[in-house]
């Protein structure tokens, strides 16, 4: 992780007596020439906040916070038993936010991978300064797509509950066939807005080039534009899980009750078996 220059990541980590991993998955069902498309996913195994500490009571919840890295590890799985013609390749930031004697301070400056500067304004939201050196290694990879996992907002889950994921696309295409994989499976999508103005908000600090919290209110927005500060410059989809990804309670009722949902794996396994077969029309039920 030295070697690759994912300081950011590192530094986010450091709280923890537990080290950090860098993980790297690759599914190869396509021809050699096709680009990849590129998952990455939030993969913080457990979340006290860091400094600012998150309160005790539903603290437990937080072993919940590698659910992105658990949706792309199921998908990845899933597209291996299916053998769908696809290039896939997945990388996976693990760790833990914790507040250790080397733990981030709130106002800490770390440098990305890209060399972009990142205010930690807040240690609570690890998440996205991981994923940023996630999403710059990305760049390595050259995909035709980045798709991002995570649960990265509270602020998601106050808008949507656990009725539908999040969605932020910067492709009218990508969005269109993420809505029909959400309608097939039955767990749905619902598009949010990737404006300009909410990039113009993470980004103009005098002490660094990009906030982790950002100016004003729309968090889910926010997060969004952060991340689209590191990705590769092709199309972008994240997926903010924070509502359907965790904890079952009031989900759908095929799901067990107070049990970590899985959602939304099986809608990416589709877009991503629609990406491989175009032609293919859905199963009726």
């Amino acid at each position: 992780m030295v070697e690759k220059n994912l300081t950011a990541f590192l530094a986010m980590a450091r709280g923890s007596c537990d080290p950090p991993l860098f993980l790297e998955l690759a599914y190869c069902g396509g021809q050699e020439e096709d680009k990849p498309v590129l998952l990455t996913g939030k993969g913080v195994t457990f979340d006290s906040g860091g400094i600012c500490l998150k309160k005790c009571r539903g603290m437990d919840m937080y072993k919940a916070n590698m659910a992105g890295a658990a949706v792309i590890v199921g998908a990845m799985r899933a597209l291996a038993i299916l053998g769908l013609p696809i290039n896939v390749n997945a990388l996976i930031p693990l760790m833990e936010n914790m507040p250790g004697g080397m733990a981030l301070k709130p106002g800490d400056v770390v440098v990305s991978m890209n060399g972009k500067t990142i205010r930690v304004e807040h240690t609570d939201n690890e998440g996205r300064v991981a994923l940023a050196d996630a999403l710059a290694y990305g760049h390595n990879l050259k995909p035709c797509l980045t798709i991002n996992i995570a649960t990265l907002t509270v602020g998601m889950k106050q808008a949507l509950g656990c009725s539908a994921t999040g969605a932020f696309s910067t492709s009218d295409v990508v969005w269109e066939e993420l809505k029909k994989a959400g309608a097939h499976t039955g767990d749905r999508v619902w598009r949010m807005p990737s404006w300009k103005l909410f990039s113009e908000r993470v980004t103009g600090y005098l002490s660094s080039d990009v906030d982790n919290i950002g100016k004003g209110r729309g968090s889910p927005c926010l997060g969004n534009a952060f991340l689209m500060e590191f990705a590769p410059p092709v199309d972008f989809l994240h997926m903010d899980i924070m509502g359907t990804g965790m904890k079952s309670i009031g989900s759908p009722v095929y799901m067990r009750e107070g049990l970590m949902t899985g959602r939304p794996t099986r809608t990416l396994v589709q877009f991503l078996a629609q990406m491989a077969c175009p032609l293919d029309k859905p199963s009726e039920c």
